[in-house]
């Protein structure tokens, strides 16, 4: 028989039966029988098809995967009721004591922690201004960035109602501030592709007593990145929970100054007359977020980067054996900070597309999804599991091979 703890979370399963008769009426034999097996392949019986990850952590592939201990976290808060509030206070406090900085907050995603981390910065603790987003009537509603940094991503900003002002170096910027300003918003993985630096960016913030917030959605690893940009000055910060740190895919980190968090969380559920209402992050995903950093930053980072390179090498080594193919091994600079792989080959000799090579190792067995564009096919192994590295070497120097 059951336990009454086991018979609650397979009750979780069950939102018709749960909500019609509640678990105080439903005997542990009846949760048993209806229970869904471990064993249940829901992937397969959907008709959903797996694949190796070797493109990345990209929102549309699911991010990353989540290591037994987050996924027990997960289970764990399914099995209590607690205050939401309460809970965010408490792991808020326990992030920030991790990552040494004032206080932090799991928010649904990095485009969450943007969207709350600016709707505090507008509204500050004023009740009313925060009922009325997007209205900005009365609000300081600009927000500065480079124009190197205008991404789609900015939605986040421009859904509290806020005004982009886009500039192209420092002096435009300071020229840009007025009353109506409330924000510096940088973006982290644009770093190279704007006149401002980040450290010239938050000191033109603090001569101008303006906010100034980083994007760094993609920027774990390196590890150092969870400490450098509040360090730097940054008033707020946000990361990815379902990237590098391999958290929920849903959930995300933001960072910095105390005042501006607790302000931002005003837009946040249980509240519900607010801009982020929907950007709800449950009891479970807040714990998961909790362990993913907990192992994340216990982690030995030389060793595991150590294995990304042999894994990317061999890769590379498998796919320089046909005549013809040149590979280069590189690590970006900023977002994605791991081994990468470049694979390129000259069409006339090698007669497959870069298109074609990746549909032929997408549709293959097992599937393999990759990157890249019309010059080249781009791997990456910190997504994979162990082995699968030797999988897709094996496969990509049979695509070429037979091409």
């Amino acid at each position: 028989m059951l336990s009454r703890r086991k018979a609650l979370k397979a009750l979780s399963t069950l939102p018709v039966i749960g909500g019609m008769l509640g678990p105080s009426v439903l005997s542990a034999k009846t949760v048993e029988a209806v229970a869904i097996p471990e064993a249940r392949n829901f992937f397969k019986e959907l008709g959903v098809r797996t694949f190796i990850n070797a493109a990345g952590t990209y929102t549309s592939m699911t991010g990353s995967l989540m290591s037994k201990p987050v996924t027990d976290a997960i289970n764990f808060g399914t099995t209590e009721y607690v205050n939401l509030d309460e809970l965010n206070d408490k792991v808020g406090e326990r992030i920030a004591q991790l990552l040494k900085c004032e206080y932090a907050t799991v928010s649904s995603g990095a485009f969450g922690a943007m969207t709350i981390g600016l709707a505090g910065v507008m509204c500050g603790a004023d009740e009313e201004k925060v009922k009325q987003l997007p209205d900005t009537s009365g609000v300081r509603n600009e927000v500065i960035l480079q124009e190197a940094h205008n991404i789609g991503y900015t939605h986040a900003l421009t859904n509290t109602g806020a005004k982009l002002i886009r500039v192209a170096n420092a002096k435009e910027l300071e020229k840009a501030i007025n009353k109506n300003t409330a924000l510096l918003w940088f973006l982290n993985a644009n770093t190279d592709q704007g006149a401002i630096t980040r450290e010239e960016f938050v000191a033109l913030g603090k001569k101008h007593n303006v906010p100034t917030f980083i994007d760094a959605a993609a920027d774990v690893p390196p590890v150092d990145n969870l400490f450098k940009f509040t360090k730097m000055g940054f008033d707020l910060v946000a990361f990815s929970g379902g990237k590098g740190l391999r958290g929920p895919q849903s959930a995300g980190l933001l960072l910095g100054r105390k005042d501006l968090i607790k302000a931002a969380r005003m837009h946040t559920p249980p509240r519900g007359t607010t801009i982020a209402r929907g950007m709800k992050v449950n009891k479970e995903e807040v714990l998961g977020m909790l362990v993913a950093l907990e192992l994340y930053l216990a982690r030995d980072h030389e060793k595991e980067w150590e294995l990304w390179e042999n894994q990317i090498q061999m890769i590379s080594d498998s796919a320089k054996s046909i005549k013809g193919v040149e590979t280069e091994i590189h690590v970006p600079p900023h977002a994605n900070h791991v081994p990468s792989l470049k694979i390129r080959w000259d069409e006339n000799v090698v007669k497959i597309t870069k298109d074609a090579m990746r549909e032929q190792l997408r549709d293959g067995h097992p599937s393999i999804e990759t990157v890249g564009n019309n010059d080249e096919v781009g791997i990456t192994t910190w997504m994979m599991e162990p082995g699968q590295e030797r999988i897709v070497a094996k496969r990509v120097k049979e695509v070429l091979e037979n091409a």
